[in-house]
């Protein structure tokens, strides 16, 4: 198992923990089950690794020859509206939530670019992804209107008459020339 941040994919092997070349790093192998992943959001949501997929792009901004030679930036989409793993409640928040990363049909478009590897950049938006996932599971309590007090109502009305008196005495006085 791997775990960055909060996010915790169920598998021995993901595919970020491999070397450059292919080789895997140390402790990383293939799990009986396959390749096949799990990424946790909480006790309630786990998301397929197959509803999450991910594109490499080349990275804007300076850096020099490693942003003209490499495609180092990630492109994560994940299918929101079709996603089996998320309750309908969820599904609605997180697609608000999402705001201008949800395309129209659905689907939630996170890009990041902000390190040189691919690796650190494919977990920083998949934290992302994550984390908003985990804000739209979190259900709002609806406000309850209330009304003043009267108390509250006395002490609001004393301040505007104190405010109110203040800037009287502020103004300038205009005397009259009456001979």
């Amino acid at each position: 198992m791997y775990t960055f941040g909060s996010a915790l994919r169920t598998c021995t092997a993901p595919s970020w923990q491999f070397h450059k070349r292919g080789r895997p790093l140390h402790g990383a192998g293939e799990s009986a089950a396959g390749p096949s992943m799990a990424i946790r959001v909480d006790d309630r949501i786990s998301l397929a690794d197959d509803e999450v997929s991910e594109q490499f792009v080349r990275s804007p901004g300076p850096g020099g020859q490693n942003v003209n030679k490499l495609a180092t930036a990630v492109q994560l989409r994940f299918d929101a509206r079709g996603s089996p793993s998320l309750p309908e409640d969820v599904r609605e928040r997180l697609l608000e939530l999402a705001g201008t990363r949800a395309t129209k049909h659905g689907e939630i478009v996170i890009s990041a670019h902000r390190f040189r590897t691919r690796e650190r950049n494919r977990e920083d938006a998949l934290e992302r992804l994550v984390t908003l996932v985990r804000q739209a599971a979190v259900v709002e309590k609806p406000r309850t209107p209330t009304k003043p007090s009267a108390a509250a109502k006395r002490r609001r009305l004393e301040d505007k008459r104190r405010r109110s008196q203040l800037k009287h005495a502020r103004q300038r006085l205009v005397h009259s020339t009456e001979a």
